[in-house]
């Protein structure tokens, strides 16, 4: 599997204890382990991950984003 770079606005979404998603321009990307200081919304962020087409989940919002890295941006 190979790592992508997407760039997006963190948000929450769902019911219940929810969900963290990144936002961007074209994708909806599930976030999976992503780190505590990742999960504040409307934190606009860079994050290096893989698309994991192997992993289920009650959310459904959107392909499974596997966190490596990120960097906050301005």
């Amino acid at each position: 599997m190979s790592s992508i770079t997407v760039t997006g606005t963190v948000e929450k979404k769902g019911f219940g204890t929810g969900t963290w998603a990144l936002v961007t321009d074209d994708v909806t990307y599930e976030l999976k382990d992503a780190p505590p200081e990742l999960c504040q919304s409307d934190l606009k962020v860079s994050i290096t991950g893989v698309v994991r087409d192997d992993v289920m989940t009650i959310a459904m919002i959107g392909p499974v984003l596997e966190v490596q890295s990120f960097e906050i941006l301005e």
